[in-house]
């Protein structure tokens, strides 16, 4: 057996492992994912692709090892613009914090088959569909808007455009807890949240027709192109998770939070025009995290005086 194939091998092993205890064991029942939680999860996926790495410069060589950890960084920190797609489809379709594991749970997965797909029919389907980018950018713009003065909204499928369209060839219901169909009068319906994997799958799939030919400048070797992308992808669950809680924590990490996801959709909408850095993008969606949370630590708001 060759030392590839052992860490195919073993690579399968981790992820079923992981997965099992983090989807299957830890998410029987819907909750909010608190920030320890998260917090923990986000530093064992780490841990555990390092290690990964370790593997790699051991049975196969240090130059694949530096490849797939290159890899690795580059997917995880173009992964953090998915992130903020998340805040934005969650926003839009007001998917309770409690039912957001959910719906991310199936969303991994199913951007696990795709990319699967994607790597190994190759970079064929790259050039198109780029215009997506645009709607994306055009969504993130409204919804860092509405996160930073709208307040919040309640989801009313009769007002949601996006809901009445699908209605017409899918039949629809309104939310009915965690799950995704329901039946009404003995006919089954799809709920938002079945809407809201749908558009978590679309994007996922946007952002790997861009994102998967970043890595393969790196190298070619489908091995390490599809590790690096599962390890990156499975730990975003969890980052996804203390960014949010981090955002309920801080008062003005909100406008912050708010801030990148126009970043991002200026980022999406000038793509043909500005080519904007892998390292710069990161840069601004820590800097920008940083001084939220340093003025929400450092000049917290002042509480209204309660009236007498």
């Amino acid at each position: 057996m060759s030392h590839q194939l052992v860490m195919w091998v073993l690579f399968n092993v981790i992820v079923a492992v992981m997965l099992y205890i983090d989807l299957a064991v830890g998410q029987k029942k819907s909750h909010a994912v608190g920030m320890r939680e998260a917090a923990l999860w986000s530093l064992v996926w780490v841990a555990v692709s390092l290690l990964f790495g370790v593997g790699i410069y051991f049975f196969l060589s240090p130059e694949k090892a530096m490849q797939f950890l290159t890899g690795y960084l580059i997917e995880k920190s173009l992964s953090v613009d998915n992130m903020f797609v998340f805040i934005m489809i969650f926003s839009y379709f007001s998917v309770a914090p409690e039912h957001q594991p959910r719906v991310l749970k199936w969303g991994i997965l199913g951007a696990l088959v795709m990319r699967f797909i994607l790597i190994f029919i190759g970079a064929a389907l790259i050039q198109r569909f780029h215009w997506v980018l645009y709607v994306f950018g055009g969504f993130l713009l409204y919804t860092a808007y509405q996160m930073a003065f709208g307040g919040e909204k309640e989801f009313k499928p009769e007002e949601n455009p996006l809901f009445r369209r699908v209605k017409k060839w899918l039949p629809m219901t309104g939310l009915r807890g965690d799950r995704f169909f329901a039946r009404v009068n003995g006919a089954l319906h799809a709920t938002p949240l079945f809407l809201a994997v749908l558009v978590v799958e679309f994007s996922d799939l946007v952002f790997a027709l861009d994102s998967i030919p970043a890595i393969f400048s790196i190298t070619q070797d489908t091995f390490l192109v599809y590790t690096s992308n599962v390890f990156a992808i499975l730990g975003l669950r969890a980052l996804y998770f203390l960014v949010s809680g981090l955002v309920q924590l801080f008062a003005y990490l909100k406008f912050g939070v708010a801030l990148i996801l126009a970043f991002v959709g200026v980022k999406m909408l000038a793509s043909h025009y500005v080519h904007i850095s892998t390292g710069l993008s990161l840069g601004v969606v820590v800097g920008v995290l940083i001084l939220s949370i340093t003025a929400s630590v450092y000049w917290p708001p002042r509480k209204a005086a309660p009236v007498i």
